[in-house]
């Protein structure tokens, strides 16, 4: 199968999918898509970790203190899969993320393509690319933190699980929600190869008593005790 054919697959599955997606991210801060991404895709991207000359950067996340383990940010071009699959995302989200802004009372709204998008945060800076192939070994782990890189932030984002969860253990997605002067809940994720979690990357918002307030979203990976985890990230601004 091509990458146009993945692209069009997906994008028609997720704009089927839009009413379910806007429903679960404003109820649960978070939207799953089982299946998104076919096996050979994920097997391809995998491989391809290993191909230096396809990423602008490596970062080692043990000398930031962002946890232990490892990361790789694409350059542009990016793989044609990866493309389509930010492109088709994105698409879908962009309206769900205007309705997500005029609750909040945020000005900002979005075009319905990204690269009109990418232009925009292109003109405020942001120019490289954010997209890239996650590595978790045993020993690994994720700090929890927000995925942003410049003044403008798309808020959502996107990972797909690039491992068969037989391929390691632990290792589960980590989300906490904070509420104003309230306890932070704790939410533990585990998914199949080719699963996509969509997700806030900043804050979402929740009908209190007194109108609608922000609740904070922050994302981790708990610790990989066996074997190895790969995932995509799909940032849809790219960075200063």
């Amino acid at each position: 199968m091509t990458a146009l054919m993945v692209a069009r697959e997906s994008g028609t599955q997720l704009a089927r999918m839009e009413a379910a997606l806007e429903t679960a991210l404003l109820s649960d801060g978070y939207a799953i898509v089982p299946g998104l991404v076919g096996d050979g895709v994920c097997a391809e991207l995998v491989a391809q970790y290993g191909d230096e000359s396809r990423f602008r950067a490596t970062i080692v996340m043990e000398r930031h203190n962002f946890g232990r383990g490892e990361y790789r940010y694409y350059r542009y071009p990016l793989p044609e899969h990866v493309a389509s699959l930010r492109a088709a995302l994105y698409r879908v989200l962009a309206p769900i993320a205007n309705r997500w802004n005029e609750t909040l009372r945020l000005g900002e709204r979005y075009p319905s393509e990204l690269d009109e998008y990418l232009n925009a945060c292109a003109a405020a800076g942001q120019r490289r690319p954010t997209p890239l192939i996650l590595r978790y070994r045993a020993g690994d782990h994720n700090a929890l933190h927000q995925d942003l890189y410049g003044e403008r932030a798309f808020p959502f984002q996107a990972t797909a699980y690039l491992s068969a969860r037989t391929d390691y253990e632990g290792g589960e997605t980590v989300l906490t929600f904070q509420r104003p002067r309230a306890q932070t809940v704790a939410r533990s994720l585990s998914f199949e190869r080719g699963d996509a979690l969509i997700l806030t990357n900043r804050y979402r918002p929740v009908q209190g008593s007194r109108g609608v307030y922000r609740e904070n979203v922050r994302h981790g990976v708990s610790l990989v005790r066996a074997g190895e985890r790969h995932a995509l990230g799909l940032i849809f601004h790219d960075a200063t």
